[in-house]
């Protein structure tokens, strides 16, 4: 998180941290804005329910928790070396997760799905 928060900092990008826990020194220097939600995981649907698109980046449990909420209430998710995910019958090749291999495809990926705007 540190990471995407540097990057997204670094060229002028709002950053808002959603904290697990209530104490706002636990986010990175990088936050614009902080939202200390004091709910632990159940911060992923919180997280999950704020973009347009999910981008989950490698992970462990909590991503695959985010990728599963994202797709339950219709978030496209780019997964950039995330989880690869094989479901049966109509989920059957993870339909709405588009996997990535690099930031660039990651970014390119994302933007190709955001509805089309005035940008």
């Amino acid at each position: 998180m540190a990471a995407v928060s540097r990057g997204a900092a670094s060229v002028g990008g709002e950053v808002i941290g959603v904290l697990p826990g209530t104490d706002l020194g636990e986010a990175n220097p990088h936050c614009s804005h902080v939202v200390a939600t004091g709910t632990g995981h159940a911060r992923n649907l919180a997280v999950v329910g704020s973009g347009e698109i999910v981008v989950a980046i490698g992970g462990e449990w909590g991503t695959l928790s985010e990728i599963g909420h994202a797709r339950s209430i219709g978030r496209t998710v780019v997964a950039l070396r995330s989880w690869t995910l094989n479901g049966r019958d109509r989920m059957e090749g993870a339909p709405g997760v588009i996997s990535t291999e690099t930031p660039e495809e990651a970014v390119a990926a994302a933007l190709a799905e955001l509805p089309t705007i005035d940008r």
